[in-house]
């Protein structure tokens, strides 16, 4: 992350230390990042949004350079209810949010529980009730044994690491050099798996909670993302996403999981004109 944009600071959310980078001005645009990463997978489009706003990215507890708590309760509810009080923390009241992945997931929880502190919600393939892509992967790490394998990804070499990250392109030769090295980061940090771990036990009975809380999001204008290659959240189930959210939806032809990443300009391009046209009443 460029010195030069950013700046970065910490806030107490229940007695621990969270860290966020901000740069900008204008108008809050909170970004909410997905399992394992935190705020250095946005870096490809910190500069861009910053031009008209004021971009914070927290590194939600548990994940990033933030704080690891033991026991950390890992459900969508209380991880979008540290997102408000971090919000608190940094007197914002009301934001836009873009958020990718399972931070997706959480941000739709949170405009289901505070929908009069999101303006607006932007949302690349966000995990949901929808997509069973995955639901073999969640059975599996849910057992001894795959807790047991999950424990080893901080200790594989980085070649392992980066491959198992391509599976997230459209095409793995658009993985800059870089790319791989937020997720890696956050693995070395003690904690991290056992908190990723402890999502994925829950994620079955969590995906219910939200499907419940869905018609609530309705209330809040919200643009779809997604790649029509993505592996991982099924770009079937933005179809239905979009139907029970009444949101917007733009497919990035080519694009995997983590389009962002992936296309980065033809990205920023899209949430820039939503947020010019559906976000706070303008760009500063």
């Amino acid at each position: 992350m460029r010195e030069s944009v950013t700046k970065t600071g910490s806030v107490e959310i229940g007695g621990a230390r969270a860290v966020y980078v901000r740069a900008g001005q204008g108008s809050p645009l909170l970004l909410i990042h997905g399992l394992i990463g935190g705020y250095g997978i946005w870096e490809r489009n910190i500069p861009a949004l910053a031009e008209h706003r004021t971009v914070y990215a927290p590194d939600l507890l548990g994940m990033g350079h933030s704080e690891r708590v033991h026991g950390l309760a890992a459900g969508l509810e209380p991880t979008a209810r540290r997102v408000l009080a971090a919000m608190d923390a940094l007197q914002i009241d009301r934001a836009d949010v873009v958020a990718t992945s399972h931070g997706g997931s959480v941000a739709l929880m949170l405009a289901a529980l505070a929908p009069e502190r999101v303006t607006s919600l932007i949302l690349l393939a966000p995990a949901n009730p929808y997509s069973r892509k995955t639901d073999w992967m969640v059975r599996l790490y849910s057992t001894a044994l795959g807790g047991w394998i999950a424990n080893l990804a901080p200790r594989m070499p980085r070649w392992i690491q980066r491959v198992a990250l391509a599976r997230m392109f459209g095409d793995r030769r658009r993985m800059e050099p870089g790319t791989l090295k937020p997720y890696h980061d956050a693995l070395q940090v003690p904690g991290t798996m056992a908190h990723v771990l402890a999502m994925v036990r829950g994620w079955f009975a969590e995906m219910k909670k939200l499907e419940a809380v869905l018609p609530e999001v309705a209330k809040t204008p919200t643009l779809l993302v997604w790649g029509d290659r993505d592996r991982v959240v099924s770009l079937k189930s933005a179809g239905r996403l979009q139907q029970e959210i009444g949101a917007e939806l733009v497919v990035i032809p080519g694009g995997g999981h983590l389009v962002f990443e992936e296309f980065p300009q033809e990205t920023n391009r899209i949430m820039t004109e939503w947020l010019l046209r559906e976000g706070s009443a303008e760009l500063d």
